[in-house]
């Protein structure tokens, strides 16, 4: 058995070493001393030892047994076998990270494959709405351009009567294996088949319809129910409405947009619906019974005596419907008292009767007389 060589040396980091840090010698040591790159005497021996090494302090388990007694038991440096098997380095698995290595040079590992169903893209439909459609709701038919599958080869892309076959040059695998020239040496990668362009099949005759793609494009149309409460903003996803699968995979989803019309007397904060209601001085000053607009009709609203402006009135499940709860917000009424910019003789004469009996001095005094009966 050959002698344990201590594997903190041979990294080159110290005991109370960080798994980075030990990973990070490893990474930076064994690219110096591969056999490919390095071919000074000994280096592959050196090659040898750094992955020995790195195989005891990944491992837990071996770490804590050679700080303990010296030693994890097992072979020691230099036993790993030649260049050919060196700490497993052919097959990537005792050669501990190598796969980071190996990402480093060439972006990755295998190529993912293609050959599985996957379900197809989701589109996005903008559906504009008036106020009112958005409070109450409706059923609307929309139309929108989508790749559909055909329905001449069901979506295979093979001619009628005919169907694709295993793909002569993957096996149906849809990759293929490449050798490529590395900084690491000759290294064998997986790529997309240029045969079957990953989908594991090849279509000897072709779809007269969709000439081998499987989709066409068509112009599909779907009814929507629109419920009642409906926001600006909101969006709503209709499962399947979206375009045609591949390889046998589901349609993707449809994904409404709803974009709502402002009102030009209302305004709307999620189920309470804003409106602003005139009146005169006379009503504010000695009540009345008015009747007031609302997203459900017209309806009476009391105004008491003395009420002032910018009181708010609030007429109770007059609002929108609650889109995720149960009956209908309110509708809150603003009032603004309106002052009258033409007065006949009559009304002038009123006026004065009632400025001098609310004690208003003539109208001789600083500002005019309509100043000082607004003020009041």
């Amino acid at each position: 058995m050959a002698e344990q060589i201590d594997p903190y040396k041979v990294l080159g980091v110290s005991k109370d070493a960080s798994d980075a840090d030990i990973k990070k010698a490893y990474r930076h040591l064994s690219k110096k001393y591969h056999p490919d790159l390095n071919h000074e005497a000994g280096a592959e021996e050196k090659f040898k030892q750094v992955n020995d090494a790195y195989d005891i302090l990944k491992d837990p388990q071996k770490k804590a047994q050679y700080d303990q007694f010296g030693s994890t038991g097992g072979q020691g440096f230099g036993g790993a076998g030649g260049y050919g098997n060196a700490g497993g380095f052919d097959g990537f698995g005792g050669f501990g990270d190598m796969g980071d290595i190996f990402s480093s040079f060439f972006g990755g590992g295998r190529t993912q494959s293609r050959t599985a169903p996957r379900q197809g893209r989701d589109l996005q439909y903008t559906l504009d709405l008036k106020f009112e459609e958005a409070i109450f709701g409706k059923k609307e038919t929309i139309k929108y351009s989508r790749q559909a599958e055909c329905k001449t080869c069901h979506g295979s892309g093979a001619k009628a009567g005919t169907s694709p076959v295993t793909c002569s040059k993957c096996g149906g695998r849809g990759f293929i294996q490449v050798q490529r020239q590395t900084p690491l040496g000759r290294v064998m990668t997986q790529q997309e088949c240029d045969v079957c362009h990953g989908t594991g099949k090849e279509i000897k005759e072709k779809c007269e319809v969709c000439h081998g793609v499987g989709h066409v494009s068509e112009q599909h149309e779907v009814e929507v129910t629109i419920p009642a409460g409906i926001e600006n903003g909101n969006q709503m996803r209709l499962q399947g409405q979206g375009e045609a699968g591949i390889n046998g995979g589901p349609y993707g989803d449809l994904y409404i947009i709803f974009v709502v019309e402002p009102s030009k007397i209302f305004e709307r904060d999620g189920a309470d619906i804003y409106y602003e209601q005139p009146i005169s001085f006379v009503q504010a000053a000695l009540g009345d019974e008015i009747r007031v607009k609302t997203v459900h009709g017209d309806v009476d609203m009391k105004i008491p005596a003395g009420t002032q402006t910018g009181t708010v009135f609030r007429l109770h499940g007059k609002g929108a419907p609650r889109l995720r709860g149960k009956g209908n917000g309110d509708e809150k009424v603003t009032v603004t008292i309106e002052t009258p910019k033409k007065l006949n003789k009559k009304q002038k004469l009123a006026l004065k009767a009632f400025a001098e009996a609310s004690g208003f001095k003539p109208a001789n005094e600083k500002g005019s007389f309509f100043d000082r009966l607004k003020n009041l």
